[in-house]
């Protein structure tokens, strides 16, 4: 038997949501004019900036309950993602593409979705199900790029934008939401995307927006495991 991949892939999902969910964007005071907007009216262009872009590449740490959840990804809107997840050293690869989402899960993780029979017998396998599926909605939802972005910037509390500063290079003015903490900075040269995400804290960590519009491929893997037989099967 195998059980729902839902509380590993759910916990990401709710930790990522709730580290960039309350925050908004920002910018610098010089290029693109982004930091002499208000707070609001960061939030909106960066939110519309990121909205039509093809592709980003997403990193960082966040903490859930003392432990750190790393997120690896490329996202291409439209077409789905590829990456990495992982938790205190409990991994897995995925891809979703073609209304269709692919995992691959270290030992470690086989283990603990569905203990020492599971890891044996899926060891180096892919499993897959529809985006749709309940074992896998909360990682299709990560690897969404509209979605992340409309779940990131859509609703905060009260916002101060900060001042600019450099941010993983690049000069980024910050917005922090200082109802539900978090900054979210945005580049304030070339077309105002989010550069990084920063809440401290328990439950807080860092997530670095890189390399937009870059080309990204996402091959569906070959002989995936419809996860709907392994239960169909115990």
């Amino acid at each position: 038997m195998l059980p729902r991949l839902t509380p590993f892939a759910g916990a990401a999902l709710a930790l990522l949501s709730g580290l960039i969910g309350g925050c908004s964007g920002s910018s610098s005071s010089s290029g693109n004019g982004i930091a002499s907007k208000s707070p609001t009216e960061i939030v909106a262009a960066t939110r519309a900036a990121a909205e039509k872009a093809s592709s980003v590449h997403l990193s960082g740490s966040i903490v859930s309950g003392g432990s750190p959840i790393t997120l690896n990804l490329d996202l291409l809107a439209g077409r789905g993602g590829r990456g990495q997840l992982s938790e205190s050293g409990v991994s897995f690869e995925l891809v979703q593409t073609g209304g269709t989402v692919y995992i691959k899960g270290s030992p470690a993780f086989y283990r603990r979705i569905g203990g020492s029979a599971a890891a044996q017998l899926l060891q180096g396998k892919w499993l897959k199900a529809p985006t749709t599926s309940s074992d896998f909605a909360s990682i299709s939802s990560l690897t969404d790029l509209r979605k992340l972005i409309d779940s990131t910037l859509a609703s905060h509390g009260t916002l101060r934008k900060e001042a600019t500063k450099t941010v993983n290079g690049q000069p980024a003015v910050g917005v922090t939401d200082v109802t539900r903490g978090g900054t979210l900075y945005v580049a304030t040269k070339g077309k105002p995307y989010p550069v990084a995400i920063a809440k401290s804290g328990s439950g807080g960590g860092k997530v670095n927006f890189e390399r937009w519009n870059e080309q990204v491929t996402i091959t569906p893997p070959s002989d995936a495991i419809d996860i709907s037989q392994l239960r169909s099967s115990k």
